[in-house]
C-alpha cells in the first residue's frame, strides 16, 4: 500500500494495459486462420487438378489444428513476442513440417493412404507455412500500435543503453514488448525517459513486478562491474519469468548468434551457414531447382530472342568467350549476339554464364 501511494502519480499516468491475453489470443487466432485457409486452398488446388476432391472427407482433420497450436507452443512460438523474423520463420517451418509428417505417417500406418490426395497434403503443407507467417505479420501490422497489444516490460537502467532499448521498442511495436516503467539507482535520472516513467531505484523491481504483474524485464546496464551485474541478474531472475540482459556488444551482428553452455561458461556462437556442409548443399539444391524451373519458364522468351536475332542479323546467334575467375578456373560466357548493320550504331550482347 505504501509503495502504491508513493508511486501513484507515476502509475496513474499509465494507459497501457498490463493484460497479455489479447496478444496471445490474437496470435493463436492468426495461426488457426492461416492453417485453415491453407487447408482450403490445398483442397481447391486439388479440385482444379483432379476435378474431384471430396471436401467432406477432410473436415475431420479440423480438430487436429490443436496439434499445430500445441507444437507451436512447445517450440516457443507463443506468446509471439520478442521473436526475431529468422527464428520465427525457422520454428514455424520446422514445427509445421513435423506435424504434417506425423499426420502423413499416421494415415499411412492406418492404411488409409488411398483415401486422401497427396496434392492436398503437399499444397497444404507449403501454404500453411506461408499463411501462418503472413497471418502473424498481418495481426501485428493491424494491432501492434494499440495500447493493449504486447507484454509490459520493466527496464532496469536509464542510461544510454536503456534510452536505446526504449526507443527501439517504441519504434518497433511489432516486437511486442511495451516498456511501462524504468528503474535506476541514480536519482538524477528519475522522472521520465521518452514518456516512460523512471520511478526509483532497482530495489523496487520485485514489488513493482508483483503489483503490476510484469513478467518481462530488460537489464540495460552493460557498463556496470561484472560482480554487480551477476548479483543483479541472479536476484531478479527469481522475480521475472523472462529476464533479458543487454551485453556490451554494440554493433555486433545478432543474426545466427546462439548462446552455448561451455561447462558453465556462457558463450555466444556466431554461425556462418554457408561454410557448413548442410546449408551449402541446401543452397545448391535450391539454386539448381530455381535455375531449372526458371530456365524452363524463360525458354520461350530465349527462343523468341534467338529467332529475332536470326532474322535481323547475319551470323551466329550465340558467341562464346572465356573469362578466368577465382581458383583459376575458366568460365564460359554464352552471349546473344547482335551486330548493327549501319555504322555508328551500337553492338550489344546479353551474357549467360555457362560453367565448365
Amino acid at each position: 500500500m505504501q509503495l502504491n501511494r508513493a508511486l501513484q502519480p507515476a502509475l496513474s499516468a499509465l494507459s497501457l494495459s498490463i493484460r497479455s491475453y489479447p496478444t496471445l489470443i490474437l496470435t493463436i487466432g492468426a495461426d488457426l486462420l492461416g492453417l485453415s485457409v491453407a487447408g482450403w486452398l490445398g483442397l481447391y488446388i486439388d479440385s482444379l487438378i483432379d476435378g474431384n476432391s471430396p471436401f467432406d472427407l477432410y473436415t475431420q482433420f479440423y480438430p487436429l489444428l490443436g496439434w499445430f497450436i500445441l507444437t507451436y507452443a512447445t517450440v516457443g512460438l507463443y506468446p509471439g513476442v520478442a521473436l526475431s523474423p529468422v527464428d520465427e520463420l525457422r520454428w514455424v517451418s520446422l514445427s509445421t513440417t513435423l506435424v504434417y509428417l506425423v499426420l502423413s505417417s499416421t494415415i499411412f500406418l492406418r492404411q488409409e493412404g488411398e483415401l486422401y490426395s497427396r496434392t492436398v497434403f503437399l499444397a497444404a503443407w507449403i501454404l500453411s507455412i506461408l499463411f501462418v507467417l503472413f497471418a502473424r505479420w498481418l495481426v501485428r501490422h493491424w494491432f501492434a500500435r494499440q495500447p493493449w497489444w504486447g507484454y509490459p516490460v520493466l527496464v532496469l537502467g536509464a542510461g544510454k543503453t536503456g534510452d536505446m532499448v526504449i526507443r527501439t521498442l517504441q519504434r518497433r511495436p511489432a516486437i511486442g514488448l511495451k516498456p511501462i516503467l524504468v528503474l535506476d539507482d541514480n536519482p538524477d535520472k528519475w522522472g521520465a525517459l521518452h514518456g516512460v516513467p523512471v520511478v526509483g531505484s532497482l530495489e523496487l523491481a520485485p514489488s513493482l513486478a508483483k503489483a503490476r504483474r510484469i513478467q518481462y524485464a530488460i537489464v540495460a546496464m552493460p557498463g556496470v562491474p561484472r560482480n554487480r551485474l551477476l548479483k543483479l541478474v541472479q536476484r531478479h531472475a527469481q522475480t521475472f519469468a523472462h529476464l533479458l540482459v543487454i551485453p556490451d556488444l554494440f554493433e555486433f551482428s545478432s543474426l545466427w548468434v546462439e548462446a552455448r553452455d561451455l561447462g558453465g561458461v556462457l558463450g555466444l556462437e556466431v554461425q556462418q551457414r554457408l561454410l557448413q556442409p548442410g546449408p551449402r548443399l541446401a543452397k545448391l539444391l535450391i539454386d539448381l531447382t530455381f535455375t531449372l524451373f526458371g530456365g524452363l519458364l524463360l525458354l520461350p522468351l530465349i527462343v523468341a530472342i534467338a529467332l529475332l536475332i536470326r532474322v535481323d542479323s547475319p551470323g551466329p546467334i550465340f558467341i562464346a568467350s572465356s573469362v578466368w575467375v577465382r581458383m583459376a578456373k575458366p568460365l564460359k560466357l554464352g552471349n546473344f549476339d547482335r551486330w548493327c548493320a549501319m555504322p555508328m550504331r551500337c553492338y550489344t550482347t546479353t551474357s549467360i554464364a555457362i560453367p565448365t
